[in-house]
């Protein structure tokens, strides 16, 4: 018996959500000698680009062998073009003093830039909580402008297939190795003011209660930043917990959240404490405390996971 119609090949999963970067791998493309004056950074680029001891290196090492990896760009209309990955190798070709440098030059929509842009920064070392907070947002509303509304058969694929769409933040998620609600929690720091958002890249304010801050006003924010800056305290948990509580009552005050700031903080029974010397060993020179917390905090999510699995089996 003879088929009417013809056979419609379906879009995977992976083909909806995966990143500009990641299906362009493996094709061929020309690399390209561009002038620097021609580059432009990425617009609202959430990365650093810092003239530290790793860049010194990187200098070196272009002035030694040149740009070993071209970077990424793609083509404007005023004829620059827009750096999508590479910010710090093209510094580095500044500070050699180099005019040129190799690139990839790529036609990319705002969103596949983005995803590129994100997804090469990602995996360094030394990225700060203010880095990773806005890369994320940026990453979620690219992921989610682009997923739009799934057609009528990729539906009818998925449902046949039992299973569901997966999230934006789910992707985001497990692009970076950690939790849906790790990176919602990563999200929230974009709400902080300023003043407080540097605390927490310094180290100075702990990763968590600055996630229960960022519940609080503007107003209320400055409040909490001159509270720290008299009493030389950060908040503890508790503390933040507290605040946050008042003010979506609508009852924080700035004399409340300056009586909260400065109280006598309980010591913790049963606490755990592991000295910089003890942890130096496993973490770059340049690691701050608060980045060393992160990491632990995600390989401890990563063991409760595993642990998760095998008592379920």
């Amino acid at each position: 018996m003879k088929h009417c119609g013809k056979n419609i090949e379906l879009a995977s999963l992976d083909d909806i959500f995966s990143t500009e970067e990641t299906r362009r791998g493996g094709r061929h493309e020309e690399i390209r000698r561009l002038p620097l004056s021609n580059l432009v950074p990425f617009k609202n680029h959430p990365f650093r680009v810092v003239d530290d001891e790793r860049m010194t290196e990187t200098v070196e090492s272009v002035k030694a062998y040149g740009v070993l990896a071209p970077i990424i760009v793609r083509p404007l209309e005023d004829g620059t073009y827009e750096i999508v990955s590479g910010h710090r190798r093209k510094r580095a070709c500044e500070l050699a003093g180099q005019e040129e440098i190799p690139a990839i030059v790529r036609e990319m929509d705002d969103d596949e830039a983005t995803l590129a842009m994100v997804d090469s920064n990602l995996q360094r070392e030394n990225i700060l909580p203010s880095e990773r907070a806005k890369a994320y947002q940026m990453k979620l509303e690219a992921l989610s402008r682009r997923s739009g509304r799934p057609s009528k058969e990729v539906q009818e694929n998925v449902s046949q297939l039992g299973t569901r769409l997966p999230r934006a933040d789910e992707i985001v998620a497990r692009d970076a190795g950690t939790s849906r609600n790790q990176v919602q929690r990563f999200i929230r720091l974009n709400n902080l003011e300023q003043p407080l958002l540097q605390r927490v890249d310094q180290g100075a304010l702990a990763f968590t209660p600055a996630v229960e801050l960022s519940y609080l006003t503007p107003q209320e924010q400055q409040w909490v930043d001159h509270a720290l800056e008299e009493t030389q305290q950060t908040p503890s948990l508790s503390q933040a917990q507290r605040l946050k509580q008042e003010s979506r009552a609508g009852t924080l005050t700035e004399d409340t959240v300056r009586k909260v700031i400065s109280e006598e903080k309980k010591p913790l029974c049963n606490s755990v404490t592991l000295s910089h010397d003890t942890l130096k060993k496993y973490f770059p020179k340049s690691y701050t405390a608060k980045q060393m917390e992160s990491v632990i905090l995600q390989l401890l999510d990563s063991w409760q996971r595993k642990r998760q699995r095998a008592q379920e089996r």
